[in-house]
Parts: C-alpha cells; sequence; structure tokens
C-alpha cells in the first residue's frame, strides 16, 4: 500500500507547519485576592480548577486569545484571575531572598557600573565574613563581578550606586518566586515591580 503525497495548495509553498504548542505545563497565572491584592502565582490547571468551580474569576485572559475545550464547556485561559471570596493571609515579615527578587529589586541593573546585570554579588564577599542577606547581596554585571572577585569596595574605590535594602509589600513575596512575570500582572504587581 503506498500513500499518496500531501497535497498542495500553492504550488511554490509547501503547507505551513502548526505553530508549536505553548509549554502548558509551566505556564502561570497569577492570582489575586477578592480585593485586587496579588496572593500567588499558580500553575494554569491550578487556575482553570477554580473557574471551573467558581472560586474565581477572569481579570485578564491570555494575550493570544487561547480557549480550553472539553466535551461539554470551553474555559478562557486566564492570565489573571480574581478570589470570588476574600481570603485572609497571615502576613511574613521578611521577604525571601531569591534571584528573581533581587534582580527585580535592583532593576536588572548592576549595583556598581549601572549596565545589565546577570549575576548577584556579595558587597562583603562571604570569604571575608559577609552575609546572604538582602542588605549585604546586589545585582551585578559579570565584568564587575570577576573584578571585585574576593575584595572590599574600599579596597577598590567603587562607590555602591544605591544603599542595598530589604524590599518591603505583599508583592515582593510573590516576585521572590517568579524567574519571568506576565506583562499583564504588571498593574498588580505595583509600580516596583516594573
Amino acid at each position: 500500500m503506498t500513500v499518496a503525497p500531501p497535497l498542495l495548495t500553492d504550488s511554490s509553498h509547501p503547507p505551513t507547519p502548526p505553530p508549536p504548542s505553548p509549554p502548558w505545563g509551566r505556564r502561570r497565572v497569577l492570582l489575586l485576592n477578592a480585593t485586587f491584592e496579588p496572593l500567588t502565582a499558580l500553575p494554569l490547571r491550578r487556575a482553570i480548577v477554580l473557574l471551573v468551580c467558581g472560586k474565581a474569576e477572569v481579570v485578564h485572559g491570555d494575550a493570544a486569545g487561547l480557549v480550553l475545550h472539553s466535551a461539554t464547556g470551553a474555559v478562557e485561559v486566564p492570565s489573571v484571575i480574581r478570589l470570588v471570596a476574600y481570603v485572609r493571609v497571615p502576613y511574613r515579615a521578611r521577604v525571601p531572598l531569591t534571584r528573581a527578587a533581587l534582580m527585580h529589586r535592583d532593576r536588572f541593573r548592576c549595583a556598581y557600573c549601572g549596565g545589565r546585570a546577570e549575576t548577584i554579588d556579595h558587597v562583603v564577599p562571604r570569604s571575608r565574613g559577609g552575609t546572604h542577606t538582602w542588605e549585604n547581596c546586589v545585582a551585578c554585571c559579570a565584568r564587575c563581578n570577576h573584578k571585585k572577585a574576593d575584595k572590599l569596595l574600599a579596597e577598590l574605590g567603587w562607590p555602591l550606586r544605591t544603599m542595598p535594602t530589604a524590599p518591603r509589600g505583599r508583592h515582593w513575596r510573590l516576585l521572590a518566586g517568579l524567574v519571568d512575570a506576565d506583562p499583564l500582572w504588571l498593574p498588580y504587581l505595583g509600580e516596583t515591580a516594573a
């Protein structure tokens, strides 16, 4: 048995392949409280469950307008959802120090030269008793990080562009766990997250 080649609609162009499917397993959805305060970033699957159960509503759909279909219905793929009922969340005093949150705090700029930050540097090196805290860690470009090595700023004569401090605000706890935020989330995360 032979298989016929696919028909071409235009003799000069083969059919275009379908676009690559989105990485559904890694897709995150911003969850807002009933008061529009950011709570967390959920996996898409959990967000869909909240929508189907009527515990949340879509605030912003996916930018591409994707829709998930089942045998009995269809659900718009969300980017931002809001809980229908208010949930009280206990306040945690200290934001966890993560690479993503530190880069957001320093706006992806090197604390020494102002260039594009790629690494994290300890202002007082750990080999000299420096701690791994918000007040001692800064975003840094690879060039400055290599030049600084395990030296103190006083030995190099380098000033810090801004003094590192621990960020404050609820959106920072959310940013601490994110690598890349959807642009539709930024109005809910506050100006400092942009």
